[in-house]
């Protein structure tokens, strides 16, 4: 925790750059296991990665998997579940993920148009909600950043879940990303990076300097 914010690094892809972001103050570290992401890791990666981790620390980042697939994560390791998902996703889909690995261990990311909230009937299937910046072709890794005023919303609506800011914070903006949108959590990805998938420790220290500075 830094400051009183949570932080998670998100698409990492080597261990090095792991361990980095959690000596640097990670909560929590993201592994995209989605084949169409430029940071996908492959199971097996995965896998060998988080053995050297600390635990419960790890989050592995999927896109509408089965519940097969969900129990191979679990398998392998994972501790935390981030399931990004179109809207329309029938409810009976979602209400199998939490049923697999528990509605504590499941972060929903559903992808929403930029005049949409999340749909009532999600809230009773999660504890944790992450909410990245619209796009009709991706979900998320868009570096662009979102609606701070519809997150701080989700917050204020729905005291008791916990809400993830995502979508294009980089040390330039977070100060400002916090202030807008209340953020406790935050997911920070391509505005680390130097390339996909390889992370600037120079920008990771830079960005918890600026959580860390006045607000």
């Amino acid at each position: 925790m830094i400051d009183g914010i949570k932080l998670k690094v998100c698409g990492l892809t080597s261990l090095a750059d792991a361990e980095f972001a959690d000596r640097n103050g990670a909560d929590f570290l993201g592994f995209n296991l989605y084949p169409g992401s430029p940071r996908h890791v492959s199971l097996e990666t995965f896998h060998r990665i988080q053995g050297g981790l600390p635990e419960r620390k790890n989050v592995v980042v999927c896109v509408s998997p089965t519940a097969g697939e969900l129990r191979e994560f679990k398998m392998a390791g994972a501790d935390f579940f981030q399931v990004h998902f179109p809207a329309e996703t029938p409810l009976g889909d979602v209400r199998e993920w939490s049923e697999v690995v528990g509605p504590g261990r499941l972060w929903l990311a559903p992808r929403l148009v930029p005049e949409a909230d999340v749909a009532a009937p999600l809230l009773s299937q999660a504890e944790v909600f992450l909410l990245d910046t619209f796009s009709p072709v991706k979900f998320g890794g868009t570096g662009l950043t979102g609606d701070w005023s519809k997150f701080a919303r989700h917050r204020r609506n729905h005291p008791r879940k916990t809400w993830i800011l995502s979508g294009g914070l980089t040390p330039a903006n977070i100060v400002a990303a916090l202030a807008q949108s209340g953020a406790a959590w935050v997911d920070v990805n391509s505005g680390v990076e130097s390339a996909p998938g390889r992370k600037d420790r120079s920008k990771i220290e830079a960005l918890v300097a600026a959580m860390r500075g006045p607000r």
